[in-house]
């Protein structure tokens, strides 16, 4: 090779002692740019002779050359080895300083950090290596990271070790929230490690990074953990920051971003306006929820704004929203009970028994078993037996349940409730025990007869209103008679089979059951006596064979 020729003629200079001459040929051959080696060459040619100064000027020359941080750390090298640690220092920063951008290489923190350990100056190696990893891509990062946790673990304290383990926690969280930015759960974990470790700036710093990720679709789903990082944020602010005007704004501008017209999120209308009332701004949480309402109308929205004037007494205002509230949602017996229930609560019964009354009449309820309940058990606590009564009829008209029909009878057989404090009526007449028993006796016979014409195949119900018949004639004390009248009734249990079949309609063999027979259906179905007697016959047989 060409170079090589140099090197010959500088080695046959250098065997003739004629060191200006060599001096001569390196500078002749530096004008022509070479590589390191050449550069090096001559530094070493210059220090043989104990000529510092000129290979300090040859490094000069050199960096002119190949500014890069190969030559700044091989300049900073020379003058460590010539016991200018101070010089040494100052190269390392004039790199840092003159490479600018370029100069930010985890090879040239390394180099600075390691040459401040060797002159025992730790805090500022440690100050180096944090530098580093705050400028420098976390990708890029990863041999000095190494080396920062090998010079912690020889030199930190318990803290320092803390820092390091913390710095490699965000270092990892910062890999993966670049992989998948709208892995929410990555920037959960991102948050909370800040939040125990880092400064009320940084922890900043990343929750408006990770709300910057909007989900790219308007569907619900995607959108749920995304709102709990607003509302993560919001505490973060109020509790932790005591900032509450930018908890008030992080409020606001998620409010502003959810599209409510698609899906809304009423947990984050219901901790905005709770918020205000924190803050004692009552205008603004009412001017919330009335905002909520108006664009995204949610039963726990309603509950809360209700529950909130009813502990301020404001009663107009709860009218008033509980008759949006039913226009809203007409169907919802849970809110037809709470409004009558308030105006019970001020003894406005008139006006409880008007809200009953609109709520039973409409077409389609999703509870209707509760709103009933609710109206009887008024109407009965008011001492209305005679309207508790009518009620249990309109209700039959409309359903012949079981449990309706044991409901009735029950009333009929209990006396009407007594407010404390007040004495109870004289039992005479229609409220003798005797007289309540018989008329419970007529319901039970009337639920029966019911069941019985309408809904034959519902045998079990059936058997749980005798057994509950049986079970009021023992506690009423009535006569044998009358007891025998409902054992007479009880049916026989006997053991079937029947065909199986999957949901395509494909046969899957037989299943046993259990069905009852009852005694007055018996002549409907002689095939059943047969039956029975062919099963008397059998057990009769298996255990004569049993007894020989």
């Amino acid at each position: 090779m060409w170079w090589q020729l140099w090197y010959k003629y500088i080695h046959m200079e250098e065997m003739l002692s004629n060191v200006p001459g060599v001096r001569q040929v390196f500078d002749r051959w530096v004008q022509w740019e070479p590589d390191h080696n050449a550069w090096m060459a001559y530094v070493r040619m210059e220090l043989r002779y104990s000529e510092v100064e000129r290979a300090r000027a040859v490094f000069e020359k050199y960096l002119t050359v190949h500014p890069v941080v190969k030559t700044w750390v091989r300049y900073a090298k020379f003058e460590w080895s010539a016991g200018n640690r101070p010089g040494a220092r100052r190269v390392y920063e004039r790199a840092v300083e003159e490479l600018g951008e370029d100069g930010e290489t985890e090879a040239l923190f390394i180099k600075c950090a390691e040459f401040e350990e060797m002159c025992h100056e730790m805090d500022r190696a440690r100050m180096i290596y944090k530098y580093a990893l705050d400028h420098i891509p976390k990708a890029q990062a990863t041999r000095l990271y190494k080396r920062f946790v090998t010079f912690e673990k020889q030199h930190g304290d318990r803290d320092g070790i803390e820092d390091v383990i913390v710095a490699k926690r965000r270092f990892q969280y910062e890999e993966e929230v670049q992989k998948n930015p709208l892995n929410y759960d990555n920037w959960f974990d991102f948050v909370r490690l800040e939040e125990a470790h880092g400064e009320t700036d940084k922890v900043r710093d990343v929750y408006e990074r990770a709300i910057a990720n909007v989900p790219p679709a308007t569907e619900k789903r995607y959108w749920q953990r995304y709102v709990y990082l607003w509302i993560n944020y919001a505490l973060f602010e109020e509790l932790e920051a005591e900032d509450l005007d930018r908890t008030r704004e992080v409020y606001r501008e998620c409010l502003r971003l959810i599209p409510h017209k698609t899906f809304s999120f009423s947990k984050v209308w219901l901790m905005a306006a709770q918020f205000e009332l924190r803050c004692k701004r009552l205008d603004a949480a009412r001017k919330i929820l009335g905002m909520a309402i108006g664009m995204a109308p949610k039963a726990k929205v309603f509950k809360t704004y209700i529950e909130m004037e009813v502990q301020l007494g404001n009663i107009d205002r709860c009218r008033s929203l509980y008759e949006k509230f039913l226009e809203w949602s007409p169907a919802n017996c849970g809110a037809w009970v709470q409004y009558a229930e308030l105006e019970q609560s001020l003894a406005e019964t008139e006006r409880t028994r008007a809200i009953f009354e609109l709520a039973i009449a409409q077409p389609l309820l999703d509870m209707p078993e509760v709103l009933w309940k609710a109206y009887i058990d008024f109407e009965l606590n008011e001492g209305q037996r005679e309207r508790t009564r009518a009620l249990y009829e309109r209700l039959l008209e409309r359903t012949t349940h079981v449990k309706v029909w044991l409901s009735y009878a029950q009333f009929e057989e209990q006396p009407l409730p007594v407010a404390e404090g007040e004495e109870p009526p004289p039992q005479e007449g229609s409220e003798a025990p005797e007289a309540r028993a018989m008329t419970a006796r007529s319901v039970l016979e009337r639920g029966y007869r019911s069941l019985k014409e309408t809904s034959p195949d519902l045998k079990e119900e059936r058997v749980m209103l005798l057994e509950a018949w049986r079970a009021f004639e023992l506690r009423v004390g009535a006569g044998p008679a009358a007891l025998e009248a409902v054992t007479k009734r009880m049916p026989h249990r006997v053991k079937r089979k029947r065909a199986v079949t999957t949901e395509d309609g494909t046969p899957a063999g037989m299943e046993e059951y259990y069905d009852y027979i009852f005694p007055d259906e018996d002549a409907a179905a002689p095939n059943l006596k047969i039956l029975e007697a062919a099963y008397k016959w059998k057990r009769q047989k298996l255990q004569a064979e049993g007894d020989e």
